[in-house]
């Protein structure tokens, strides 16, 4: 991708006949959240910056108050931050007839990036991956499923995963997908139907560093945006349909020289088959696992997802898809990578990737053993290495696993530390009062899933 600057953005709004920008964040759901703003005012705010509502920082994912993160406004006065664009960020969106752009941004309070926002914490991370003289080169695969935007039906009854019969009935989408998608600077490989009725997934090419996540915020939007346009809703909520499959986001990432021109993943003179440094990186993610399951699977519905597709421990494998990391070895060393398949359709990618590399970076640093790879099925308790964690599978155990892990909230920060969690048990109290109001009239207490996740995830 060419470096962008402030004078080749204006450029380019300007020969393209632009009308409006989008100024965008992520917010601590990964819900994007914008101002649009028009053409002729693109310089003034971008040198000015724009004001942003904090709320961004401690709404739910349906913009409602999370209560116990209310200090963090009060502490500001309820004010605003003020954001400025990441000028290599920036696209047309061409969908929107490309007479629409979009750039991401950059909160500030009185001028110093706000620490708690997971964009910000993802760029530190990476920065203190880079400053051990690595990189990190990866991509997220999160699954969705479609749905016609006025019944809420999937788009075909009976799930049957790559069947072409499905995938013929997604021609037109298919091509949209593939054909725009590109242009935002999401390289499409793959489009497939999964095993759910109306799921699907579409994989692309991965990136370095911050372009990572950026990418993956860019593809879920993108693909929202593009399906709304073809009378079908896109959702990456983790379970919305109790009975059927769940999405999933794999992490797939491999380590790299800090040039990002020499792979470190792969030593094929290595019994594992795996470097020093990869080994070393694995020991810490598998370390920390217990306490990345909350940013992970960062939802009461995310917990839904635990049956024999999700891992449920600490434990590696080579291509084995019942481990927490499944590594991927191929001759070519450029090839090498390592899946972490714990991650839900409904985490935020900037976290996903903060705290892999955070875990990762412990490992490094304290030089921690690589457990035994797990032969056969880690489901069997026969095959696991002595002392081998287990996974929660609830959001309270989640939310105490992370808590516990001082690692991880020092990399991820205090003042997110409490908002997120302050978020999380919001939302355990929405799944309480559901369950009582259930039992009181009999009906079922899952609606409330589905109107705080099925749209805005």
């Amino acid at each position: 991708m060419d470096m962008m600057d402030q004078a080749k953005v204006l450029e380019l709004l300007e020969n393209r006949e632009v009308n409006l920008v989008r100024f965008e964040l992520s917010d601590m759901h990964g819900v994007p959240r914008c101002k649009t703003i028009p053409t002729s005012l693109f310089k003034k705010k971008a040198n000015e910056g724009l004001n942003f509502g904090l709320g961004f920082m401690n709404k739910d994912p349906g913009y409602n108050i999370v209560h116990g993160s209310k200090e963090y406004l009060e502490k500001r006065n309820f004010g605003d931050c003020v954001c400025f664009p990441e000028y290599n960020t920036f696209t047309l969106l061409p969908w929107c007839g490309n007479t629409t752009g979009r750039v991401l941004l950059e909160p500030r309070l009185e001028g110093i990036p706000i620490a708690a926002y997971p964009r910000n914490i993802a760029k530190r991370q990476l920065d203190r991956l880079k400053n051990l003289g690595y990189s990190l080169l990866s991509a997220h695969e999160h699954e969705f499923y479609l749905v016609d935007k006025e019944t809420r039906k999937p788009i075909y009854d009976i799930g049957n995963l790559r069947a072409t019969s499905n995938n013929f009935q997604l021609g037109k989408l298919y091509t949209e997908i593939a054909k725009q998608l590109p242009k935002v600077g999401v390289e499409i490989e793959t489009l497939e139907t999964g095993c759910g009725a109306g799921q699907l997934q579409v994989t692309y090419r991965p990136a370095f560093g911050i372009r990572a996540p950026d990418n993956a915020h860019t593809y879920k939007i993108s693909i929202k945006e593009i399906a709304y346009q073809q009378g079908y809703m896109a959702t990456f909520m983790t379970k919305p349909f109790f009975d059927d499959e769940s999405n999933g986001a794999h992490f797939c990432h491999s380590l790299w020289d800090v040039t990002e021109k020499i792979p470190l993943t792969h030593d094929p003179d290595d019994p594992t088959g795996l470097s020093q440094v990869a080994q070393h990186w694995m020991a810490g993610i598998l370390k920390h696992a217990p306490g990345l399951a909350l940013l992970l699977t960062p939802t009461v519905n995310c917990f839904r997802r635990y049956d024999f597709t999700t891992p449920v421990n600490a434990t590696w494998g080579i291509d084995n898809r019942s481990c927490y990391l499944r590594v991927k070895l191929r001759d070519d060393a450029k090839n090498a990578y390592m899946e972490n398949r714990a991650s839900s359709s409904a985490s935020n990618p900037y976290l996903t990737l903060a705290a892999t590399v955070a875990a990762g970076i412990d490992g490094i640093q304290h030089k921690l053993a690589l457990p035994k790879g797990v032969s056969g099925s880690a489901y069997n308790n026969m095959n696991l290495p002595l002392g081998t964690s287990m996974i929660p599978h609830n959001m309270k155990d989640a939310l105490k696993a992370f808590l516990d892990d001082e690692v991880i909230c020092k990399s991820m920060g205090e003042d997110f530390v409490k908002l997120f969690t302050a978020a999380k048990m919001h939302e355990m109290e929405l799944e309480e009062k559901a369950k009582r109001e259930a039992k009181v009239n009999g009906d079922g207490d899952s609606d409330w899933e589905h109107t705080l996740y099925f749209e805005s995830m």
